[in-house]
């Protein structure tokens, strides 16, 4: 792949200078720099589908980083976005989000003095990342697409693992639904769910992906592996009132028990419509099926969904998890939502756990469950034997003396 061509914003000339080296010793020396907001926009008005990457530094005179991330917007600029700044830790996490929050690619943000580690492990994401294109990557399927799926059958399972943080052993996994579809590969949920609650079709396919979920842990549990499984639940589904009573009989004719299945509840969803489906969660609470909060503390309500539903199991968002330890914020609200879960009695699941460090950390703090890319990615059923073999032989080593 050819080097990218590389724009840098930074008002500070020696910063400029100091990182176009950096970039020509690492071969990227195809690099634009520029100290002023309105010149670096005029060039991408003209030129941006041949502007790969950009350097942005947030702090500037006149047009500072978050405008000109506005504008970025107004130009429909799809490439690569680095931001840089020498700001507090929090500011830049703020605006990786915001620049998230507008569909823009954001490889990362450094702190200066940028160092040439730090560059040679954005290139290799920018790699990585470049032969999906931002288009593709947001690309959105019609009701009728989504119908004619769950009808054909072309809806699969993937499922991912959840361990014991104190001694690694696996306890479960997350069921995530994969759309295999006839042209485009397999399709993530993010780019077909929404259309589905939208348009009355996700109790079909939530129904699907549960009754094969529950026969797939029947497989397992034939095979000597007994698994809790975790299915996702969109409000939609509990606000229908015989949705208990299909869960439960699915569960039968699986012939498994009620407390080996988990339904994970996204709160920014919970929280819409809570009571319409509070009678729902109730019985099934009752009937011993577990519920669990999803993505906690990335909604609005978390204190008062966890006072008004009895959910046994809180799943902390990525957010909080990956990179904690070295990061005060993540550091506080993660130990707060673990103090939390313990005074009331619930597990905990730290989603998002890609490193070492992450995997050291939760043990540190005493987490019960762990699941990320750390572990594993979400694999199909029959990959699950061989990963469960390479992950016995990485136990021992992860587990604590």
């Amino acid at each position: 792949m050819a080097a990218p061509r590389v724009l840098i914003l930074d008002d500070e000339p020696f910063q400029l200078k100091l990182l176009s080296r950096q970039l020509a010793n690492l071969g990227l020396d195809r690099v634009d720099t520029f100290t002023s907001g309105q010149a670096a926009l005029a060039l991408l008005e003209q030129q941006a589908s041949d502007v790969q990457m950009i350097f942005l530094d947030l702090n500037m005179p006149g047009m500072d980083g978050v405008e000109f991330i506005r504008r970025l917007v107004d130009i429909h600029y799809t490439s690569a976005l680095v931001l840089v700044s020498g700001e507090d830790e929090r500011i830049l996490d703020t605006s990786v989000r915001l620049a998230r929050a507008h569909h823009l690619n954001v490889l990362g943000h450094v702190n200066k003095p940028v160092q040439p580690e730090t560059i040679r492990a954005l290139l290799k994401r920018w790699r990585n990342m470049a032969p999906k294109t931002a288009g593709e990557a947001r690309k959105r399927y019609s009701a009728a697409q989504v119908r004619h799926a769950v009808a054909s059958g072309e809806l699969v399972n993937y499922y991912q693992p959840k361990v014991e943080v104190v001694s690694g052993a696996l306890k479960g996994v997350e069921t995530l639904v994969r759309w295999r579809h006839p042209d485009d590969g397999l399709v993530f949920p993010d780019q077909f769910i929404g259309v589905a609650e939208e348009h009355g079709i996700i109790d079909d396919l939530t129904r699907i992906v549960l009754t094969e979920a529950l026969a797939q842990a029947r497989r397992w549990r034939e095979a000597g592996l007994v698994l809790r499984i975790a299915v996702n639940v969109s409000m939609d589904n509990l606000a229908r009132l015989d949705f208990t009573n299909f869960v439960l009989g699915q569960i039968v004719r699986a012939g498994g028990a009620p407390d080996e299945l988990i339904l994970e509840v996204t709160e920014s969803r919970l929280m819409t419509d809570a009571l319409a489906s509070l009678d729902t969660l109730t019985r099934l609470r009752l009937k011993k099926i577990s519920l669990s909060i999803d993505d906690l503390g990335t909604g609005n309500s978390s204190l008062a969904q966890l006072r008004d539903i009895p959910f046994d199991e809180i799943k902390i968002d990525r957010s909080f998890v990956h990179g904690a330890c070295r990061d005060n914020t993540r550091n506080a609200i993660f130990t707060a939502s673990l103090a939390m879960a313990r005074q009331l009695g619930i597990v905990t699941v730290a989603e998002g756990v890609e490193d070492q460090a992450d995997w050291d950390f939760l043990r540190q703090q005493g987490c019960d469950l762990a699941q990320g890319y750390f572990i594993a990615r979400a694999m199909p059923a029959e990959d699950l034997p061989a990963w469960l073999a390479d992950w016995e032989t990485r136990r021992p080593l992860l587990a604590p003396a």
